[in-house]
């Protein structure tokens, strides 16, 4: 039987109805339904307010992946990734990426690594410093000794989770500062800051704020030196949630990894240079010793047993499976090609901004597709001026201070990632020089100053 359809069917211009011409609810669910095309409206004309994603270089986090990887990652929206019985395939495609990525970051073959999927690095760094506090423990308690005041050695260019981490886990943050020209930890500042009470050493494969790399092999064994001439036990963790998917391809013999004997975990975000929608990480220990026992649950859930080590039940499994099918797609040929030509543009833009003149460069882009960059002079505008003004042209680049003890410099930090070309380089390199060009003629009245908290990652 055909539906008869009625005068307003036929005639429905998409921005006359009712729900169009007055307000929605916003902070209270609306008394009645509303077609879906009309939500659909509603919702996306809204979203047009954001800033483009594309255009967006403050951020790591993926913001372009293929169509394909689009389609299968749509298609796996539907499945809880903690039910690991109903969802058999998607369960054994987590075992497959830990694998790799264990291999990846040349996991001994003649000891058991184990590893687990996560929300991203935060959640993965949570995990990671639980193994550490617990391990520290039992080693204290088998010792006869306190285990009142666990301490962690990082420095404070550590993303904010690390400081998460230590709050919410009652661990004492041993900060080592930052100082004017020198962004991350050495190993002399490290050993000073280690003692029994440690639980562990964190060390950065591409900090946030400039991109670069520690001086991880030196770190480690300035360690182990520490440890022997000590008696002590202090173990490595590695946060390379931003370089962890780089440097195995374009800077392969660099030994930051668990080529290190001391690296017990590392950590990486799957949604940085990993090339997925956010999100995924990643944590992998060196060997299943590492993790305790008693941090993983065996949870009777839908029919069987499942081992869990996660603070977060459910969550989808589409990123996963967005993980594995780059691994497959790109391999390592493909993420090689691909780092290296962000590496090349990244370099690139940071060598003609440093031409352009006003600038000094904090890092280059030649760890990771990042680099940072200050005024030589900021008596007449500041950083957050430019900032302020390429967003007029849609760019969203980020300004803020260094960590302490620096907080007297101010960058600008430029992230490069998969789908920003050539030619968008060359368009953001031109509309600097023109915002630059526009301050010095007209500087405003007052350099504009930090306006709130930037979050790096």
């Amino acid at each position: 039987m055909v539906k008869k359809m009625l005068p307003e069917d036929i005639l429905s211009p998409a921005y006359v109805s009712r729900a169009m011409t007055e307000p929605v609810a916003k902070y209270t669910l609306p008394e009645g339904e509303l077609p879906p095309g009309t939500v659909y409206r509603l919702i996306h004309d809204e979203l047009m307010l954001d800033g483009n994603a594309r255009l967006n270089l403050a951020t790591f986090v993926t913001t372009w992946m293929e169509p394909e990887a689009e389609k299968i990652m749509a298609e796996s929206f539907n499945k809880n990734m903690i039910d690991k019985d109903e969802y058999p395939q998607t369960a054994e495609i987590e075992t497959r990426c830990v694998n790799m990525v264990a291999r990846l970051f040349n996991a001994p073959q003649d000891e058991q690594a184990v590893g687990v999927s996560a929300i991203g690095s935060s959640e993965a760094i949570m995990l990671a410093g639980m193994a550490m506090k617990w391990n520290w423990r039992k080693r204290r308690e088998a010792a006869g000794q306190s285990t009142d005041k666990p301490n962690l050695v990082l420095g404070t260019n550590v993303q904010v989770v690390w400081e998460k981490f230590c709050r919410y886990w009652d661990v004492e943050p041993h900060y080592i500062p930052m100082h004017k020209g020198r962004y991350v930890i050495s190993p002399e500042e490290v050993v000073q800051h280690v003692d029994a009470n440690t639980i562990g050493v964190v060390a950065i494969l591409g900090t946030t704020f400039t991109g670069e790399f520690e001086p991880i092999e030196a770190i480690h064994d300035a360690v182990v030196r520490h440890n022997e001439a000590n008696g002590l036990n202090v173990p490595i963790h590695i946060d390379a949630a931003s370089g962890g998917f780089v440097a195995p391809f374009i800077h392969p013999e660099l030994r930051w990894d668990f080529r290190l004997p001391n690296v017990v975990s590392i950590n990486t975000s799957g949604h940085k240079y990993g090339l997925v929608y956010p999100g995924v990480g990643w944590v992998v220990w060196r060997d299943h010793k590492h993790l305790p026992e008693e941090l993983v649950f065996h949870v009777n859930y839908l029919g069987g047993d499942m081992p869990t080590f996660t603070l977060n039940f459910s969550r989808p499994g589409n990123q996963i499976i967005g993980q594995y099918y780059n691994f497959l797609r790109l391999g390592h040929a493909g993420y090689t090609g691909i780092m290296t030509t962000l590496r090349n543009t990244a370099t690139e833009l940071a060598r003609r901004i440093a031409q352009l003149g006003p600038f000094e460069l904090l890092s280059d882009g030649s760890t990771i597709p990042v680099f940072a960059f200050s005024l030589k002079d900021a008596s007449r505008y500041s950083v957050y001026d430019i900032s302020e003004r390429l967003r007029v042209h849609g760019w969203q680049v980020p300004a803020y201070t260094m960590p302490p003890d620096a907080t007297d410099v101010s960058v600008l930090r430029i992230v490069v990632r998969e789908g920003f070309s050539k030619d968008m380089a060359d368009m953001l390199l031109a509309d600097i020089e023109k915002v630059v060009s526009e301050l010095e003629a007209t500087p405003p009245l007052q350099p504009k100053t930090p306006g709130g908290v930037f979050h790096h990652g």
